[in-house]
């Protein structure tokens, strides 16, 4: 008789059929067997013993590894209220390349006493054919000798960008960790989160860690890594920004010894139930580009929105715009780039191909679900790097030898859910309208459009997959990728037949909708440097944020003078050293306008303020104006600061500010001071500020549905540490025209995708 313990229920809900856990698909009726091994965390609690089922569904491979063997089945989802160490996964969902996410838990019963397992999907682990034997990805430490000094960097620069997330979740000792820190090929991957004590890791202890690591580097950058670790002990590497900028000058030093090879295919399809093909994408569909002995690469895939409406005709806009955009990019070397201006730039084609799409439905006088948008996904592959921006839910995947990542966060409710905190996403994708779109190209203006671009480092040989959802709908490409797509990185099979076969896949299995994809193929040829690198700390004030998103769209590279061409550095000049004079100018500007608009506030919230034209679109006035009275002029106050915080001032935020243990406020958000009182209990003397949010813009982040717009309460030393700008005290409260204490989460991110019925998407 077959062991009960060893079978794997079949996800297809009209199936559900046993099956040996060596099979991939379902004996009955042919669907894919999902392996979903789960790595366990308990605070020390024994799991059990291999062969064990708990909650009859989910079997003890070894004691902090399960596999469940019901995946058709939602997991039982924790209890969110108060669990901030859950959270911190959840807020981490942008970075589930690197953090494993929350799949659910098992609840156990001892004694008396209640306690619950926490199930971690997609761990740094793999099993053999089996699917009895597991084992965990090697930790960095033991990977490091043996990996190339290009890998060796490549790792230290990933933990580097996860620095500030990781350590704004509190949960920096994860990268300081010697067993969480683990390693798949050339990613860094952490086993799980580790919260830190009540004093957070700095830097400097970021340096001790890797002090210890540089007697086994490579000879080409020992020294490099020794004069880095020092940097960050002495603090002369002082933020996450510059030490992410040093190594970027190494990468590109080391860039100099790897030779890649870039082939693309493109291939879109309308489908077998679709009469009309709203997908577009560059190159043009059956295009084989390979660079060399091309000078560029590029990828683009576009899925429209709309319908007979004008789907098709938003996606080859976009496609149109943004490669007259990025074009002249494909052909610069990297040494001749600096990436958070060619990141910035990337946003900006983006935004300019929104606003062309938005204005074109603005002159047509269309409205609500007749505006015409479209996702975007795009690859631009320069030196020794990827870079990809998105907006929507057409993905990004990158295929190695190691696995299938999907490395894109869909722009759709269930995600947003996810990174706000209020549920795990198994869960949230039962939810009503968990697939509608929160932002497309042309549906809003571009100060209110966030679009992701991303740099991944290449060091060994991969694909990366763009493709609308008619092919990614069900885990298309989670489900096939090692029959399908790992075959052109073990030689066994062409790029073009690969890209034929996806597309019959998704018109077969799928069939619901159009199909696009573009298929990136990568090759790598590296030889270690004979010289040594060295350690230069760049000068960055004047550059942009390597994460920030360029809202509305600001003049970089590609929308200043005709004359500027991308940043060009000297043979010998540390990147990121060099900077435009735009660079110089913007501060000052910027400092003008913020006191030009403090003044503009002052005399518009005036009790004698006039209807006067409003020219930047922030408080405008009110329209009940009887009779125009000149304005008075502004009052000479003392310089305002945190230092000094009043009732009545607003204050804007600059990154994301967690409030409490269930918001998190985005960037831009607007709050009112009510009060600022000290905290007794505090030696340090910090104070506990009370605010009202006052910002239009982030009512569908703030509100939850149980929890209508009201206030919150946060320490001083948190707005210090997370970063606000003080605008203007004012006189009177600027909630009362926004919010009447009404509006719910799904209210407010109702869009113009959703159908009033379900909320379903309607592309």
């Amino acid at each position: 008789m077959e062991n009960d313990a060893a079978t794997l229920y079949c996800p297809n809900e009209a199936c559900l059929a046993p099956n040996p856990l060596t099979h991939k698909f379902c004996q009955r009726c042919s669907t894919p067997l999902p392996k979903r091994y789960l790595w366990a965390v308990g605070d020390g609690m024994i799991v059990g013993s291999p062969g064990d089922v708990l909650a009859d569904r989910y079997l003890v491979i070894t004691e902090s590894v399960v596999l469940d063997t019901k995946p058709g089945l939602v997991p039982q989802s924790p209890e969110l209220e108060n669990s901030q160490g859950i959270k911190a996964y959840l807020r981490l969902i942008p970075y589930s390349l690197n953090v494993p996410q929350v799949y659910g838990i098992i609840p156990l019963s001892e004694g008396k006493s209640y306690k619950e397992i926490l199930l971690l999907e997609k761990p740094p682990l793999y099993a053999d054919n089996s699917g009895l034997h597991v084992q965990l990805c090697s930790q960095l430490k033991v990977d490091w000798r043996d990996a190339t000094s290009m890998r060796q960097l490549n790792w230290l620069w990933q933990i580097a960008n996860l620095w500030q997330p990781l350590q704004t979740q509190g949960v920096a000792s994860s990268l300081i960790n010697s067993h969480a820190l683990r390693v798949e090929g050339s990613l860094v991957r952490l086993l799980e989160l580790r919260f830190d004590d009540s004093k957070s890791p700095e830097l400097g202890d970021l340096g001790l860690f890797w002090q210890k690591l540089a007697s086994e580097a490579k000879p080409a950058i020992a020294e490099f890594v020794q004069e880095v670790s020092n940097f960050l002990i002495q603090g002369k590497i002082n933020s996450p920004e510059v030490l992410i900028a040093v190594l970027d000058n190494g990468l590109a030093e080391l860039g100099r010894s790897q030779s890649p090879t870039i082939k693309i295919v493109t291939k879109t399809d309308t489908g077998p139930s679709r009469q009309r093909n709203e997908d577009a994408c560059y190159p043009a569909s059956d295009t084989v580009i390979t660079k060399p002995p091309h000078k560029s690469a590029l990828a683009i895939v576009c899925d429209g929105i709309g319908g007979h409406q004008g789907g098709n005709v938003a996606s080859n806009l976009a496609i149109e715009t943004i490669h007259q955009k990025v074009q002249d990019l494909t052909t610069v070397s990297y040494d001749h780039i600096e990436p958070s201006i060619l990141l910035a730039d990337l946003d900006n084609a983006v935004a300019i191909a929104n606003d062309k799409i938005s204005q074109r439905n603005d002159s047509e006088n269309r409205q609500a679900r007749q505006r015409m948008g479209t996702t975007v996904v795009m690859a631009l592959p320069i030196g020794h790097e990827m870079y990809i921006t998105h907006v929507g839910d057409s993905r990004a995947y990158w295929i190695t030898r190691h696995g299938c990542y999907q490395v894109t966060l869909d722009d759709d409710v269930a995600s947003r859910e996810v990174r706000l905190g209020y549920a795990i996403y198994r869960e949230a994708m039962q939810q009503g309208g968990s697939g509608s779109l929160v932002q497309a190209l042309g549906m809003s203006p571009s100060n209110s459009l966030h679009p992701t671009s991303q740099r991944f480092v290449l060091d060994e040989d991969g694909i990366f997959l763009l493709t609308s959802d008619g092919l990614t709908d069900f885990d298309r490409v989670e489900d096939n990728w090692e029959t399908e797509i790992l075959p052109i990185l073990l030689g066994k099979a062409d790029v073009e037949q690969v890209a034929n076969k996806l597309v019959e896949l998704a018109n077969t299995k799928n069939g619901h909708d159009n199909v696009t994809l573009a298929l990136i193929h990568h090759q790598v040829k590296y030889r270690e440097p004979k010289t040594a690198i060295k350690a230069v700390i760049p000068d960055i004030s004047a550059l942009p944020s390597a994460t920030a998103v360029t809202q509305p769209p600001q003049a970089t590279l590609l929308e200043g003078s005709p004359n500027q061409k991308t940043q060009v550095l000297g043979k010998n000049q540390p990147r990121a050293i060099s900077k435009l004079p735009l660079n110089f100018i913007v501060p000052f500007v910027l400092v003008i306008l913020a006191g030009s608009i403090g003044y503009w506030i002052m005399q518009l919230r005036s009790p004698n303020a006039t209807q006067i034209e409003w020219p930047f679109g922030i408080f405008p006035p009110s329209r009940n104006v009887e009779q125009p009275i000149p304005p008075t002029p502004p009052v000479i106050e003392e310089q305002r600061s945190l230092d000094n915080l009043a009732p009545g001032w607003v204050i804007q935020t600059t990154s994301e500010l967690p409030v409490s243990n269930q918001e998190i406020l985005p960037p831009a958000s607007f709050l009112q001071v009510i009060s600022s009182n000290p905290i007794p209990e505090e030696p340090s003397g910090d104070y506990l500020v009370h605010l009202q949010l006052c910002s239009p813009t982030t009512i569908n982040t703030f509100v939850t549905e149980s929890s209508p717009l009201s206030e919150t309460k946060v320490k001083l030393s948190e707005l210090r540490k997370f970063g606000v700008s003080i605008l203007e005290p004012d006189s009177e409260n600027p909630c009362d025209p926004i919010v009447n204490g009404t509006a719910t989460q799904g209210e407010a991110i109702r869009t113009e995708f959703d159908t009033p019925e379900t909320g379903e998407n309607l592309e």
